[in-house]
């Protein structure tokens, strides 16, 4: 097969035909089987009491870090020693300009300081949510692509509309991938902080502040449960709406005439 000086073999665009048939099937499948179920399925999710926490100390999680004994210097002679230790390392390099003081902490005495365990169950179930939009939505979009026709002069109006749903999937995307990165920073930063408390257990503020970090996070997969079926709600609705003009972007001349 030839077209216009671009050879085609036969068994590839058979093959090629049995890709774009698939994905259309299962795109179709999608928005008007798929969708409707999740978003029904994800409003169940939000009025399980795991996302219906009233008072947020029920979601803290304790962090066991002694908080060890304080060391008394008695006299000058000991304080002298600290000077004279401190003055040979700055004298042989080993002081780091940027280094604070605190104790250094090789291991826990109870073992891992584990993190919150009722964040991570939700974080669980909510992550393949998240997966899920993204891979729907990247379906739904390369068959709303395949069914965009030749660039031609004139009756575009369809085409626009199909550009339309297809940066609205791509939007879709990425705002579903931003979850998956908040979800990271939440750890790294709790991690941060965890380890602070375990070099300085003395301070109060470090302890305080773990805790408004898993309360803002809980709060935060709630949202970001609501957003999602919000976003299955928009997405069913905005294709359905559209659904002849995205799957026929172009009337024939006849059918303008009238």
């Amino acid at each position: 097969m030839s077209s216009k000086g671009i050879k085609v073999d036969n068994d590839l665009k058979t093959k090629v035909d049995a890709f774009r048939e698939r994905i259309t099937g299962e795109a179709e499948n999608l928005v008007a089987d798929f969708f409707p179920k999740k978003l029904l399925e994800l409003d169940s999710f939000l009025k399980e009491p795991i996302l219906n926490v009233a008072d947020l100390k029920e979601i803290h999680s304790e962090i066991n870090v002694k908080v060890p004994d304080p060391i008394i210097l008695n006299n000058s002679h000991d304080g002298v020693d600290v000077q004279n230790s401190r003055k040979r390392k700055m004298e042989d390099g080993l002081e780091d300009d940027n280094c604070q003081d605190g104790p250094k902490v090789f291991a826990m005495p109870g073992g891992m300081i584990k993190s919150n365990g009722q964040l991570v169950d939700l974080i669980e179930r909510v992550k393949p949510e998240i997966r899920t939009l993204i891979e729907k939505c990247n379906t739904v979009k390369m068959w709303v692509q395949l069914l965009i026709p030749r660039i031609e002069d004139g009756n575009n109006f369809g085409v626009s509309i199909q550009e339309e749903t297809v940066a609205e999937l791509r939007t879709v995307e990425g705002e579903a991938a931003s979850y998956l990165d908040q979800i990271s920073r939440y750890y790294i930063t709790r991690a941060k902080l965890v380890s602070k408390i375990t070099k300085y257990p003395h301070v109060e503020d470090y302890q305080r502040t773990v805790t408004e970090i898993d309360e803002k996070e809980y709060i935060s997969l709630k949202i970001i449960v609501s957003e999602l079926r919000n976003q299955y709600v928009t997405l069913h609705d905005m294709i359905l709406k559209n659904i002849e003009k995205i799957k026929r972007p172009r009337s024939s001349n006849n059918e303008a005439l009238y």
